[in-house]
């Protein structure tokens, strides 16, 4: 029995693994399983194709609804692109095929009747919307960075929350689109070239390994973490109502607790590097999971260094009823989305500081350093230094002078 346990959550995981590669997730690239799935993605995806064309469906969408859990009817989310076109405009445009209503708490977020498919809307094939969520359009504008900023987005593949934030800038500052999978580059610069955002450079590397003190980073305001994570928040969109153990009775959110462990250990020390950086003023750490080792537990485990920095929590949204699991003082500043009443599970954790005159007149001493005038005493000291050689290049030119007359 025991035996026949492990190899259903081996299988399981697999299955997870699948579809993070199919469907854009990061896939941390730790265990033989990942790496032996992303060495055959090219026949993975062939293989959805030819089920598309099996099911007689167009889209990812559409085969999707075929499997839906019962009950849990998700309304269709999208995000206007105000780098292209203004909300109204948006509006009179899909109203021309569907009810459209704004959301109530996201600026930019329209929502549809679900089963919308938009798939093929011009709206979305020349950027001018993304079909994004509403948990997931929360994490950019949570963070609310000022035109004109530099902003760090740290783990930005495939893009759509990296072009948000360019957006909520007006196209104005920069942002700093970090990824280190090759494979996911290429998509974020998609996603970026179809947004038409003009003040996005992307660093393909880790971001662990970028220098909080390196001074390319020094102007870096605000910080948006959405690491790797197990993805349990959307579950019932992964479909995994359909694994084997959620039909013989176990939770299909149940991840594997070893691979739980690995992810929150990279994940508290992506937030403590984050923490790191000098001039930050705001960093928003996210995930799409309903795991309180992701959330919670990263967080209250950083609170000591982050305080130490002179950050504090603050309250994202603060008309949004549903907060962090009351695991520790201050957790009622965290947010959580609910994967069945909101349709998905994410987690938001934002941390503030004020940049103190003390900092910003350290800035200033240091710069000054650079631009100090050397005392007389000390050009005295050169003069003596340089004077006899410089009296013998001056001798030199003489005699080469008479030379020539």
């Amino acid at each position: 029995m025991e035996v026949r346990m492990v190899f259903q959550k081996q299988e399981e995981l697999i299955y997870v693994i699948t579809y993070d590669i199919l469907f854009g997730q990061a896939v941390l690239s730790t265990g033989d399983a990942e790496k032996f799935l992303w060495g055959r993605r090219d026949a993975l995806k062939s293989a959805l194709a030819s089920l598309l064309k099996r099911k007689q469906v167009k889209s990812v969408q559409e085969l999707v609804s075929l499997y839906e859990t019962p009950g849990v009817s998700k309304p269709r989310y999208v995000r206007v692109n105000t780098l292209k076109v203004d909300v109204e405009s948006a509006v009179l445009e899909l109203e021309k095929q569907y009810m459209v209503q704004k959301d109530d708490l996201v600026p930019d977020l329209l929502v549809l009747p679900p089963g919308s498919d938009l798939h093929d809307h011009h709206l979305v094939m020349n950027g001018s919307i993304f079909m994004q969520g509403k948990a997931s359009s929360m994490v950019a504008a949570a963070l609310s960075p000022k035109p004109g900023w530099e902003v760090l987005d740290a783990c930005s593949a495939p893009g759509n929350k990296t072009v948000q934030l360019a957006a909520i800038m007006r196209g104005k500052g920069k942002i700093l689109a970090c990824e280190l999978n090759k494979e996911r580059v290429k998509r974020l610069k998609d996603t970026i070239r179809l947004s038409g955002a003009s003040n996005i450079q992307v660093l393909h590397g880790d971001f662990l390994k970028l220098s909080s003190v390196d001074p390319s980073y020094s102007k870096v305001r605000a910080i948006l973490l959405d690491p790797s994570c197990s993805g349990s928040g959307t579950a019932s969109v992964r479909l995994d109502h359909l694994l084997p153990s959620y039909a013989s009775g176990h939770s299909a959110n149940a991840a594997d607790e070893e691979r739980l462990k690995k992810l929150a250990a990279f994940q508290r020390k992506a937030l403590e590097h984050a923490l790191s950086f000098p001039g930050v003023q705001r960093i928003v750490y996210s995930t799409c999971s309903v795991h309180q080792i992701e959330n919670e537990d990263v967080v209250q485990s950083v609170l000591p260094l982050a305080a130490s920095y002179g950050f504090h929590l603050e309250t994202p949204f603060p008309q949004w009823q549903r907060r962090g699991l009351p695991v520790f003082d201050g957790s009622e500043n965290l947010l959580r989305t609910d994967p069945v009443e909101d349709k998905e599970g994410f987690f938001i954790a934002l941390f503030v500081r004020k940049i103190s005159d003390t900092i910003q007149d350290s800035v200033i001493a240091t710069k000054k350093q650079f631009m100090v005038r050397p005392s007389p005493s000390k050009l005295f000291k050169f003069w003596l230094k340089v004077k006899p050689n410089w009296g013998k290049r001056l001798s030199s030119r003489r005699k080469r002078c008479k030379t020539v007359k």
